[in-house]
């Protein structure tokens, strides 16, 4: 079975994702780490996000793992373990930038398609789950979140990390990245046509599992 979860930053797909495949004893694959990793390197190289034809050279050495974890999935770039490193928000937004090119999604989405079916079983969450890697998925989800949902949440977690941070800065850099996700060319963030959507502004973290958790349980007898 394969179970995708699609939607903006914040939305809490990652939370669900990884509580649903701890649930089934299903793999979890977070596509949009793979594109944190690549914007890492594009970092560290220097390189202008919005040069494709350098970002697309430097991917041409470049080797990304996902392996299980307990709290979700470690990340290899090139052999380095950066599943801290990429987490930060300058790094989200480089990630949105470089998603915009097609022949970097290309690539990133053949090794993407290849870990689930590889896995038979998994979870996989980011932005083009339900509509591109795998159209024919047997549980589509979109989640969502009004943005100043979604920027109050990311605030509070950083703010529990210790981080002096702006409500106003994190809820501006969310709208950007919703623009550029939501405006790229090529794999536009929407939902798939026969994708369920599920707005969690204003509830907890259990109710949407539960929500989820049920709508799984139904199509698997329906399998």
């Amino acid at each position: 079975m394969i179970i995708a979860i699609d939607g903006p930053a914040g939305s809490g797909k990652s939370t669900i994702a990884k509580m649903l495949a701890r649930e089934f004893g299903f793999t979890y694959i977070d596509t949009g780490a793979m594109y944190r990793a690549v914007a890492l390197k594009v970092k560290r190289a220097g390189i202008d996000p919005s040069d494709e034809k350098a970002v697309l050279k430097l991917m041409e050495n470049t080797d990304i793992k996902l392996e299980p974890a307990e709290n979700g999935v470690r990340v290899f770039l090139d052999g380095e373990d950066v599943s801290g490193l990429i987490r930060t928000e300058e790094i989200g937004k480089i990630a949105s930038q470089i998603a915009r090119f097609s022949q970097v999604r290309k690539r990133l989405v053949q090794m993407q398609r290849e870990l689930g079916l590889k896995a038979k079983n998994a979870v996989i969450e980011g932005r083009d789950t339900g509509t591109v890697i795998f159209p024919d998925a047997d549980v589509k989800i979109f989640m969502t979140a009004s943005p100043e949902e979604r920027a109050n949440r990311r605030y509070r977690e950083l703010v529990q990390r210790g981080l002096d941070v702006s409500y106003e800065k994190i809820l501006t850099e969310i709208k950007e990245r919703d623009r550029l996700d939501e405006t790229r060319k090529d794999s536009p963030l929407r939902p798939a046509e026969d994708a369920v959507i599920i707005d969690t502004t204003g509830k907890e973290l259990n109710q949407v599992f539960q929500e989820v958790l049920q709508l799984v349980k139904k199509r698997m007898t329906q399998k």
